[in-house]
């Protein structure tokens, strides 16, 4: 059972960047989907984006697309997700998700597999 360790959050001014990691054990990140959600305050966890096992099916949400790019170094098992442009409404936990195989799928519940979050604070 694969298990992930969210690292990288922190507080940052809007307009700045972060880089979050996500690093696994117990498995092999290749053979899994990886992605990136997020839940502000209040609100339902939100996806943000996806990368295949072989690196390609990335997809993101609209409101990322431009502005964040996940990738992944197999050879360190990790995955990461660059975040730039940063806006006061990404404030959220930020939670790395894996399901085996190739899945294209947005959906929270089709991930079996979660880190603990990490927190990034975008101020105005």
């Amino acid at each position: 059972q694969v298990q992930l360790v969210e690292s990288g959050g922190g507080l940052v001014q809007a307009g700045g960047s972060l880089r979050l990691s996500c690093a696994a054990s117990g498995g092999t990140l290749s053979s899994y989907t990886m992605g990136w959600f997020r839940q502000a305050p209040g609100k339902v966890r939100e996806f943000v984006a996806r990368m295949s096992k072989n690196g390609g099916g990335t997809y993101y949400a609209d409101s990322v697309a431009g502005r964040f790019t996940i990738s992944r170094d197999n050879a360190k098992n990790t995955v990461y997700l660059q975040m730039n442009s940063l806006k006061p409404e990404d404030t959220a936990v930020y939670y790395c998700a894996a399901v085996l195989g190739s899945r294209f799928t947005t959906q929270v519940r089709q991930y079996d597999y979660w880190g603990q979050g990490t927190q990034v604070t975008v101020s105005s």
